[in-house]
């Protein structure tokens, strides 16, 4: 986590993929994520990505998710804006 302008902090950058709708204007349910559904052979899926500050942040937005009932599909942290991306295994 780092800070950004005007003192923000600046998060690490996920995306959630869950099965179903998840309806337009849920965003704002999920800080500031992007939602964005995609048609499949199996049904829709939602993508959701966004900045989240830490892991008791991703465990929020997990619970949230849960909360709807919608299956997790996966958890995928996005590379930096300089390609990289961090290890979230331990020991890394």
């Amino acid at each position: 986590m780092t800070r950004g302008g005007a003192g923000h902090t600046v998060g690490v950058m996920y995306e959630i993929v869950v099965r179903g709708r998840l309806p337009a204007g849920w965003e704002q349910w999920f800080d500031g994520f992007v939602v964005e559904v995609t048609p499949t052979d199996d049904g829709p899926v939602s993508s959701l990505r966004g900045p989240l500050p830490d892991q008791a942040a991703l465990h929020g937005a997990l619970a949230r998710i849960r909360d709807l009932a919608l299956p997790v599909v996966s958890v995928q942290e996005l590379p930096t804006p300089t390609g990289s991306r961090r290890s979230t295994s331990p020991g890394t």
